[in-house]
């Protein structure tokens, strides 16, 4: 066969091996090992239209940067995991901000059983798949984000960086990617809507005066907030021994910031500012039933989802309810001593939803293939916290960027080592327990 029968002609063909010795060059190359390699490096794979290139073991021969047992720098990375002792050493002053972070309830064992159980289930390859073009793109209530990989709410970020959730929301944004903002944010929803670029979805945590609640409601939706994500997990109170022992070794005076009493807890949440919190016992609506959520959905127009269903039966009721879908969490092992994981739960509350509204899941992610591993189960979509809080703690909004970044490397890898191009071709056959 010519080279004109088979699509190709020499010209083409001599351009496109001239690229691949560039690029094998470039990967050996001393020069490229600073933290600008891999915006060029990308920059360099996109000039080479329908090609993918194939890890090279010059990069073997190449200088490798000195590090430590901790990392000094976002790009000496290799995965998520490296960042959490970095954010550790960034808090040492401050113990018992990082013991926050850590912690679960009791012996942490929930917070184990999320992490461990994506380790129980195997992925199935496939081979002979033109996979070099992939399309990780979702649609979460008419937006189109760039990755199923989402930020979910972590409370309080300026206790791990000064720029707080206005750092996470960059980072976020530049991606493309969808971000839940805490009710106890350092940051304004409307401040942090701004710097993400794209809808925010808005956490909510209702307290238990419903004036206090609409008023939250309409601060979220004034911020162009997509969805109201009710958290119901947090009704049954918890013991985060992690973050009391955190405490008894932290000497600076907490209660600076931390005084007795609602008004005082919140008065450094910019979304309770100028509300009237007097009458306000506690802020998880301890007292929620069914009919709350009916309150809720009639009080907004936005989507409603709850966050923290972990059943079949609950996940009809759900939908019975009216929602518009469904968050599979634990709040990372932080609501109850239960010792059921995310990923162990949501076959049966993608059963109970029975395809008719998203559900996404949380907890335990901490690598690219866990997310196919959710999304191969059912997942819509899936959430991390303390892995982007590591590298906000220990860089700021390069350190969060670097976290999805890696995070998305690692899935599309995944993607193309199983065979699927898109997020619709990933489905249950392709994992085992």
């Amino acid at each position: 066969m010519n080279n004109i029968e088979s699509g190709s002609t020499p010209a083409l063909e001599d351009a496109s091996h001239a690229r691949r010795q560039l690029l094998k060059f470039l990967c050996g190359s001393p020069l490229l090992m600073g933290s600008s390699a891999s915006g060029l490096m990308a920059a360099l794979a996109a000039a080479l239209p329908g090609e993918v290139a194939a890890q090279s073991y010059d990069v073997l021969r190449a200088q490798a940067p000195k590090v430590g047992e901790i990392i000094e720098a976002p790009e000496h990375a290799l995965n998520v995991m490296d960042f959490e002792p970095a954010a550790k050493k960034a808090l040492a002053a401050a113990p018992a901000h990082w013991g926050y972070m850590a912690t679960g309830v009791d012996d942490d064992s929930t917070l184990r059983a999320n992490h461990e159980d994506f380790e129980k289930i195997r992925i199935k390859v496939r081979r002979l798949i033109d996979a070099r073009n992939i399309d990780t793109r979702v649609q979460l209530f008419g937006t189109e984000y760039a990755s199923p990989i989402f930020l979910s709410p972590v409370s309080s970020q300026r206790a791990f960086h000064p720029e707080a959730e206005l750092a996470v929301a960059r980072a976020a944004g530049a991606k493309k990617q969808l971000m839940v903002l805490s009710t106890s944010s350092n940051s304004a929803p409307g401040d942090v809507a701004r710097a993400h670029g794209m809808p925010i979805w808005f956490q909510l945590y209702p307290t238990d005066d419903w004036n206090v609640t609409k008023a939250l409601i309409r601060r979220a939706e004034e911020a162009g907030a997509k969805a109201i994500v009710l958290t119901v997990d947090r009704q049954g109170g918890r013991n985060t021994e992690t973050l009391f022992r955190a405490r008894r070794v932290d000497t600076r005076q907490c209660m600076g910031c931390h005084t007795a009493g609602f008004s005082n807890e919140v008065a450094r949440k910019p979304v309770f500012e100028r509300l009237d919190v007097s009458h306000v016992t506690n802020l998880y609506g301890t007292g929620m039933t069914w009919e709350f959520v009916a309150k809720l959905r009639a009080a907004t127009k936005a989507k409603v989802v709850l966050k923290g269903i972990m059943t079949r039966d609950d996940a009809a009721r759900a939908l019975s309810a009216g929602v518009d879908g469904i968050i599979v969490s634990n709040h990372g092992g932080r609501a109850e001593a239960s010792g059921q994981s995310t990923i162990g739960a949501l076959p049966e509350v993608v059963a109970g939803a029975r395809g008719k509204i998203p559900v996404l899941i949380d907890g335990g992610v901490r690598r690219g293939t866990d997310v196919f591993k959710a999304l191969a189960l059912g997942a819509t979509a899936v959430g991390i916290g303390r892995p982007y809080c590591w590298g906000l703690a220990a860089f700021g909004e390069p350190g969060v960027a670097t976290v999805l970044d890696i995070l998305q490397r690692e899935f599309e890898t995944i993607l193309r080592q199983a065979g699927a191009t898109s997020l619709q071709q990933i489905n249950p056959a392709m994992v085992a327990a």
